[in-house]
């Protein structure tokens, strides 16, 4: 049987003994706080409870009026005179409100007046019954600043329910998904991150999250209302009762939407880059990942040619005129900008539809509903503008804080992509081009004939191959120095290109040869082609106030008649180019058979000059020189002779170019030097009378780092004094445009070495040439001796060179003399010393000695 259930009735005042309401008001007085003020408002009593509370004796207080326990700083004193004006009416009042303990500590009271009126109906006195609420005050204000904070925060916060139904968001949560404004309590978290689009990582976070450790962190791919996409870093916090069971779920979103396009389209970009991709296809690339960020983007991409015009790289669906709309950035500007480190007028869109300066393009803008545009240029680490990134907008918002993130992600791209490229760029250019004409080099070259061959191979075509020799380019270099040298070398290739047509190969060799490689031509179209070239090379060129007319020496091989590969053409067409040379210079010949017989001579005669500069097969002929005013020996020149196994006596002037063209001049000089020096002292060590031994030495032998230590030792060894040596050089050696070359012979003479200056007139020198060094003797060629008896011009020249002698203070030796009516012309001229045939050929040493035996006097 169930109990009845007590029975509830409201309590009023009657319902209470005497008993029974001392208790209840004795509670009252324990818990509350009971202050009594009289009708003006001054404090009549207090309970001690308020008096143990609030710090004060009753003492202190009676008589107080009511504002006193008020704070200084509340500044609350006309609302508290408003609240007692409302207690002379009889209206009670309730409020939470601020007072101040006796030592200026601050409670929060939950306060209730209550007027007591008399009979007539005016204010008798009021009660107040306050509790003390501090603590919960308290406890409020810090959630309320704990929540402006998560609202403040740049993170997104949002608490749920165990249901996923949204409890609180802050302000950071609804600015990241684009729902300012909106309230979002009590509506799915699923459904609020999955709006617009929800990821699979999205789902599998929200089902999961709570098996996940506290303070785990996932990446989230989200999307804003506007569709934009949004990586999230997500963190997960239950809160649990006191049961243990989950009461709350705290979400906290962190923004890495920067960092997280920045590793995603460098992943991409850079992929593409480091796999050398096509710098175009890595930019279209870029573009296309720009625009799946952000759809309302058409991105381009242009770089700055060495011309400085824009040059389109990437724009994918973006007609050329768009493109061409991009030259209105004017590049200098854009540097200067950029160089500045300012921000330019673009990084804000320009109004497509009403900047005049675009007027010209609106049409096509309008066409594919574009209204804006946005560009920076794209600036190398070194600070030079290289390009320009822009952003066509498909509607009239200005660019956005995202929108600036992307730029400045895809400008860093952009700038490591274009940098990139042309270090590319300059490394295949050092590696296949030659760096002063930007031609083809060696290698690049041979690989691109070879494939010519090749095609006409298959094709069954005609091919012709050019080797290009320019003529006398030692003597521009001489003359006029490196920089005139290397001026015509570009020159020369600006021409080449300039004559031949687009399928034509040319490129140079090495120093001043070329190559041409003709497809589809055969020796009926060979004549044309070479004519034009000719013509072309033999145009004036100026180099400083001097103008040249450069030539060139050709030689032509065919394919397929003259060889089957390039070797083989290469081989013939350089045959053909060293007969030009000796034909004269400045013609055309064509390959033949015969040449390659003479060729195959001149590489066995190449042979036998080594071998016998190794096996001591040269000797030394000395022809005396006799002084004039006595006729005494004035020194020997030496002079080199081969004799060769097979071809017996080779002249001079046969095997000295040869020991020059395939380097062999250096020993040749060095092997002269040790010799001669070596047969004098063996004269002086028999008494034979030879004052000193010339030696003749070409520019080549002073480029060797070596000479001076080989002419000191040879001089040591056979204990000479560097006067018996006289080096015989002629006037190019003074225009040669080594450094070293200078540098050798001014030791040399200082050291005491004797200078003579050979065949002085013949050549390029001047009087200032000759101040430059401390020369000791010029010797007057045997073209002025010839014919000096009766020849003007001849009797003038070798008059002038003696008077200049005489000014000098230089000896005057003649080459060439052979009859007595020279030899007199000349002692009446002055000259100091002469030789010829007039006196003795050169002799070897032996003969030499016999000679000197049998002279008159000897």
């Amino acid at each position: 049987m169930q109990e009845d259930s007590p029975e509830c009735s409201r309590i009023s005042p009657a319902d209470f003994s005497t008993h029974d309401r001392s208790e209840v008001l004795d509670a009252i007085n324990r818990t509350m706080l009971i202050l009594e003020f009289d009708r003006a408002g001054n404090v009549v009593g207090a309970n001690d409870t308020f008096l143990n509370r609030m710090g004060y004796r009753l003492d202190e207080i009676c008589g107080q009026s009511h504002d006193m326990l008020c704070p200084p700083a509340m500044g609350a004193a006309g609302r508290e005179a408003a609240i007692w004006a409302s207690m002379q009416r009889g209206e009670a009042f309730s409020h939470i409100v601020r007072r101040a303990r006796q030592d200026g500590s601050e409670v929060w009271l939950d306060a209730f007046y209550t007027p007591i009126m008399n009979a007539r109906g005016e204010l008798e006195r009021v009660i107040k019954i306050a509790n003390d609420v501090t603590d919960d005050v308290r406890r409020r204000e810090s959630v309320r600043r704990v929540l402006k904070g998560v609202d403040e925060a740049g993170n997104a916060v949002v608490i749920s329910s165990p249901d996923d139904r949204v409890v609180y968001a802050n302000e950071g949560f609804k600015r990241l998904l684009e729902k300012r404004g909106e309230s979002v309590r009590g509506k799915s978290l699923g459904q609020l991150l999955g709006a617009v689009r929800v990821e699979p990582a999205t789902t599998r976070y929200l089902s999961n999250r709570l098996s996940r450790p506290p303070g785990h962190q996932e990446e989230l791919l989200l999307y804003g209302k506007s569709g934009r996409p949004i990586w999230v870093s997500a963190t997960t916090n239950a809160i649990l009762d006191h049961h243990g069971n989950v009461a709350n779920i705290v979400d906290v979103l962190t923004d890495i939407t920067p960092t997280k396009i920045y590793e995603v389209l460098q992943r991409r970009i850079l992929q593409a880059v480091f796999d050398d991709q096509p710098i175009d296809d890595v930019m279209a690339l870029l573009c296309v990942e720009l625009a799946q960020l952000a759809p309302e983007l058409q991105p381009a991409v242009v770089r700055l040619d060495g011309d400085r015009q824009w040059q389109a790289l990437a724009a994918p669906g973006l007609p050329a005129p768009y493109l061409d709309a991009l030259r209105m950035f004017e590049p200098a500007a854009m540097a200067a900008t950029a160089a500045s480190g300012a921000s330019c007028q673009a990084l804000s869109a320009i109004d497509l539809a009403h900047d005049p300066q675009w007027a010209s393009q609106r049409e096509w803008f309008e066409a594919a509903g574009l209204t804006g545009c946005a560009a920076r240029p794209i600036v190398t680490a070194a600070g030079r503008t290289i390009g320009l990134l822009a952003f066509f907008y498909r509607d009239h918002a200005p660019p956005d804080a995202f929108h600036r993130r992307l730029m400045d992600v895809g400008l860093h791209l952009c700038s490591l992509a274009l940098e990139r490229e042309d270090v590319r760029a300059r490394i295949r250019q050092l590696a296949y081009y030659d760096d002063l004409t930007g031609l083809p080099n060696r290698s690049h070259l041979h690989a691109e004939a070879e494939r010519a061959v090749d095609d006409m191979i298959r094709r069954n075509g005609a091919l012709a191959l050019l080797v290009i020799d320019i003529d006398r380019f030692k003597h521009v270099n001489e003359q006029f120095g490196q920089s005139a040298g290397d001026a015509l070398l570009r020159e020369v290739a600006r021409r080449l290109r300039a004559v031949l047509r687009g399928g034509d190969i040319v490129g140079r060799m090495s120093g001043d040869e070329f190559l041409v490689v003709l497809p589809q031509c055969d020796v009926n179209g060979i004549e044309v082609v070479t004519r034009h070239l000719t013509a072309e090379l033999t145009r004036p060129f100026d180099v400083g106030p001097a103008v040249l007319r450069p030539t060139a020496s050709v030689g032509v091989s065919f394919f397929p008649d003259n060889g089957q590969d390039l070797p083989a053409l290469l081989r013939h067409a350089d045959m053909a180019m060293v007969q030009a040379k000796a034909d004269g210079r400045a013609c055309v010949r064509f390959f033949s058979p015969e040449m390659n017989q003479i060729s195959q001579e001149r590489h066995a005669l190449e042979g036998a000059l080594r071998q016998a500069l190794e096996n001591e097969g040269l000797q030394l002929h000395y022809q005396p020189q006799i002084r004039m005013r006595d006729g005494v020996l004035y020194g020997v020149e030496a002079l080199a002779r081969w004799r060769h196994p097979e071809l017996g006596e080779l002249s001079p002037a046969r095997f000295v170019p040869l020991a020059e063209a395939c380097g062999l001049i250096g020993a040749l000089g060095e092997w002269a030097i040790r010799t001669a020096c070596r047969q004098l002292a063996d004269w002086r060590a028999r008494g034979v009378a030879v004052p000193t031994v010339s030696v003749n030495l070409s520019p080549t032998n002073f480029h060797r780092s070596d000479l001076e230590a080989t002419i000191e030792a040879a001089l040591r060894r056979y204990r000479l004094t560097p006067s018996d040596l006289t080096l015989e050089i002629t006037e190019s050696v003074l225009l040669d445009s080594n450094p070293d070359t200078m540098d050798t012979i001014a030791r040399l003479t200082t050291s005491g070495v004797r200078l003579s200056m050979d065949d002085f007139g013949t050549g390029y020198s001047s009087l200032g040439h000759l101040r430059r060094l401390s020369v000791h003797e010029l010797k007057l060629d045997r073209s002025f001796v010839v014919g000096i008896e009766s020849d003007a011009p001849s009797r003038a020249l070798a008059s002038a060179i003696v008077r200049i002698g005489e000014s000098l203070n230089l000896k005057v030796v003649a080459e060439g003399v052979e009859t007595e009516a020279q030899r007199h012309f000349l002692a009446d001229l002055g000259c100091d010393a002469v030789q010829g045939f007039l006196f003795s050929p050169a002799l070897p040493a032996p003969d030499l000695e016999r000679w000197l035996a049998q002279r008159p006097g000897a």
